[in-house]
């Protein structure tokens, strides 16, 4: 059985979602569609899936979906602890995980739409000061040395995340989201895990609003 129709473009993301080691707002829903009449819901097993190039970022978030999902007592298993970086996205690779863990729902998230604009910093030059006395009344040698680095780029990125519920009975979407943040990206920012969890929670509590799994 097929359960999910549009998986054929599963590799259709080619972005490596580096922008969530940045500075983000709270995600915010825009969007809530259900799409079809959920029959068979509420679904109590559903395997999840996020369709990027980087496979940390496929895991980092499936985890965090997972562990929400988990902690509000809905059987989920991500995709990325059914497979490493070497085995393909693709339809078939999906399937598989569904008839292994006996999905009946499969959670896919991806990239909708990515905006970004950059804009070039100097950075702070670094000196460095010698002081010597000479030999001579009230005069001193001084020695300056600066040391300056290349300007940076500082990028903000309006990202769209958009989220899909299949059914496996049906092998067809019955509930979609799309999910809008505003990141700022600073060039000295180091890596911010709470984008994760921030994104994972605004997924999930729309998912338990619609009252589509249960435990």
């Amino acid at each position: 059985m097929t359960p999910v129709k549009s998986l054929r473009n599963a590799t259709l993301v080619a972005l490596g979602f580096s922008i969530l080691a940045a500075c983000s707002g709270t995600p915010k829903v825009t969007t809530t569609v259900p799409l079809a009449d959920a029959a068979d819901a509420p679904y109590s097993k559903v395997l999840v899936i996020f369709l990027a190039e980087s496979f940390d970022s496929r895991r980092y978030l499936e985890t965090e979906i997972v562990k929400k999902l988990t902690a509000e007592g809905v059987d989920s298993v991500r995709s990325t602890s059914l497979m490493d970086s070497t085995v393909p996205a693709t339809r078939k690779t999906f399937v598989e995980m569904v008839q292994k863990v006996g999905a009946d729902a499969v959670l896919v998230t991806q990239v909708a739409d990515l905006r970004s604009s950059g804009e070039v910093v100097d950075m702070n030059p670094e000196s460095t000061y010698n002081f010597r006395p000479t030999w001579y009344y009230n005069v001193w040698s001084v020695e300056l040395t600066e040391y300056e680095e290349p300007q940076a780029i500082d990028f903000e990125h309006d990202l769209a995340l958009a989220t899909q519920l299949y059914s496996v009975q049906q092998q067809d979407v019955v509930w979609a989201i799309e999910a809008k943040t505003h990141i700022v990206q600073d060039f000295d920012d180091g890596p911010d895990y709470q984008i994760y969890v921030d994104e994972a929670a605004a997924i999930v509590n729309s998912l338990l609003r619609a009252g589509l799994v249960t435990k």
